[in-house]
């Protein structure tokens, strides 16, 4: 027994000084050899393990096995991607993928949804940013990382998962079953406000983002050829992020010079910046952007470019402040490594890491019930709320069958009066029911009283 314990703890070293020897060092510092010591550890664990183990392992799964752990001892983003979910990983940005449309963090060593994206099976399901993931199949997600949860939940097109779901208000967690599905994510919603005003939800930052984004304002000026573009309102809220060559794109649209976002890695002499620049950039429209505490990555990018260079006003929420950069890199077997490599910075300095960005005017979002109540309520009256008051001019002029003008103030009823007269139209539905996009819109129609200048 003794002698095969030296033949192992031979092979050890051998294995140890094979793996130095590919790391390719010209001469062996202080450094290095810290590394030979703890390689030489790891390899002599394995090599016990193989060995001497009650049955027959996999020395891969426990190659892989090793660099997850090691990888655990890191934050949350850097993960170790075996061949089947690099693949995976590599269809994931080009707008059509399997699985559920859900995107998840782990917040307090908890799985937890950042944001399910719109029209996917998570979203249909009923899945709630903020939502915290306790069971897979009935199996507890205790332990698990990002990339073994996501796995779990990934399978075969409509096939059904359940999700164990523990949510604000829950008095224990309830299962969600979701059946899977290709997921295509169409990133840029557009609603037409009325009065040259336009409203662009974006979900995600997908490859296309940019290239949606324009078609939709192109549009806007064909269909509102006397008003034009006059504001817009940028809606963020519960965009996980994306890719950041779009979020850059996206920011660079608004802006004609400056910075855009900066990076800084472990080397802080090293700090790689991205710039506006002039071509491209639309004109000086008024632009509110809405964020919430799930905007995350490459929202947080766009809304704190635009907030430095003080291009537009940013309302609602603290987004969810992650901050870092990921690299993926491709390795030799098929798998891949996700490492955390950097942090962003906004053009003012300020890092986003943990921090996020906090809104120029802070905006709770209040829920429809909410905001029926508040209406039911309202029982202020004024001069004309009195039966038989003096008819004033405009009242004169005024047609008894005129209907109210497309404007912020007049939706805020709106639902009210047309409960069981018409259907509302996309913009009367949206500004009705979401107070803080009517809010953002309240702002840019009082954009050039406010700032006292024109932006045309």
């Amino acid at each position: 027994m003794i002698k095969k314990m030296l033949k192992a703890s031979f092979g050890a070293a051998l294995l140890s000084a094979l793996l130095i020897g590919a790391l390719n060092y010209s001469s062996v510092t202080s450094f290095a050899k810290e590394r030979y010591q703890k390689l030489q550890l790891f390899a002599k664990v394995l090599n016990y393990v193989q060995q001497y183990y009650v049955e027959e392992v996999d020395a891969k799964k426990l190659i892989y096995g090793g660099i997850k752990g090691m990888l655990k001892e890191l934050d949350p983003h850097t993960n170790f991607l075996p061949p089947e979910i690099y693949k995976e990983f590599e269809s994931e940005t080009s707008g059509e993928f399997g699985g559920l449309g859900i995107e998840i963090t782990l917040k307090d060593g908890v799985l937890t949804v950042i944001s399910p994206i719109e029209d996917t099976p998570a979203w249909e399901a009923g899945l709630k940013a903020g939502d915290k993931i306790v069971r897979i199949n009935g199996e507890s997600t205790k332990g698990l990382s990002l990339v073994e949860a996501a796995q779990k939940m990934k399978g075969k097109k409509g096939s059904v998962v359940k999700l164990g779901i523990f949510r604000e208000g829950f008095e224990e967690p309830k299962d969600f079953a979701i059946k899977r599905g290709v997921v295509r994510i169409r990133s840029v919603k557009y609603t037409d406000l009325g009065m040259g005003y336009a409203y662009l939800r974006i979900t995600s930052f997908i490859e296309n983002t940019d290239e949606d984004m324009r078609k939709f304002l192109k549009k806007h000026k064909k269909v509102n050829k006397n008003d034009g573009l006059k504001g817009l309102v940028i809606d963020l809220r519960k965009n996980p992020g994306g890719l950041l060559d779009q979020a850059v794109k996206i920011s660079d649209a608004f802006l004609e010079k400056g910075t855009i976002v900066s990076t800084i890695g472990r080397n802080k002499k090293e700090k790689e910046v991205l710039y506006a620049k002039r071509s491209g950039t639309f004109e000086a429209i008024p632009v509110v952007v809405l964020i919430d505490e799930y905007s995350a990555s490459a929202s947080e990018i766009v809304a704190g470019a635009l907030q430095d260079n003080k291009r537009a006003l940013i309302m609602g929420q603290r987004s969810f402040g992650k901050g870092s950069v990921q690299s993926v890199v491709k390795l030799g077997d098929g798998s891949g490594l996700k490492l955390t490599v950097a942090r962003y910075y906004t053009p003012s300095g300020r890092s986003i890491q943990s921090e996020g960005i906090v809104p120029d005017v802070k905006i709770d979002n209040l829920s429809k019930d909410v905001l029926a109540k508040a209406r039911i309520k309202r029982k202020v009256k004024r001069e004309k709320d009195i039966k038989g008051h003096l008819l004033g001019d405009k009242e004169k002029a005024k047609s008894k069958k005129s209907k109210p003008k497309n404007g912020a103030i007049d939706f805020w009823w709106a639902s009210d009066q047309t409960k069981n007269k018409k259907k509302l139209s996309p913009s009367e539905k949206l500004l009705s029911e979401d107070f803080q996009v009517l809010q953002a819109f309240n702002y840019l129609l009082a954009w050039d009283k406010i700032t006292g200048f024109t932006t045309n």
